[in-house]
């Protein structure tokens, strides 16, 4: 093997590639099948009122469902711009 062998990338087998982003996406969707319909509506809604009172990135609004015992239990979580940017209408 010479020198310049070593720096010559390698091809990837695609259909590894392939194989394991699937295995990702079934993992995802068996993990997202325990989950209510409304939770997308839910988390849009929610952001839109927060939107009303402060400005907010879209991603900053997480909503969780989890069981516990016989109740279900959602969490939520908003992450808050610092305090100088968080008024509506400053400038």
């Amino acid at each position: 093997m010479g020198i310049l062998d070593f720096f010559k990338t390698k091809p990837k087998n695609t259909a590894n590639v392939a194989k394991e982003r699937l295995r990702i996406i079934v993992a995802q969707e068996r993990a997202q099948r325990g989950t209510p319909d409304y939770l997308p509506t839910l988390r849009r809604e929610i952001l839109e009122v927060i939107k009303k009172y402060v400005n907010v990135d879209p991603d900053a609004v997480l909503i969780n469902v989890e069981r516990d015992g016989d109740h279900e239990v959602l969490e939520l979580s908003v992450a808050l711009p610092e305090k100088g940017a968080a008024a509506i209408g400053e400038n």
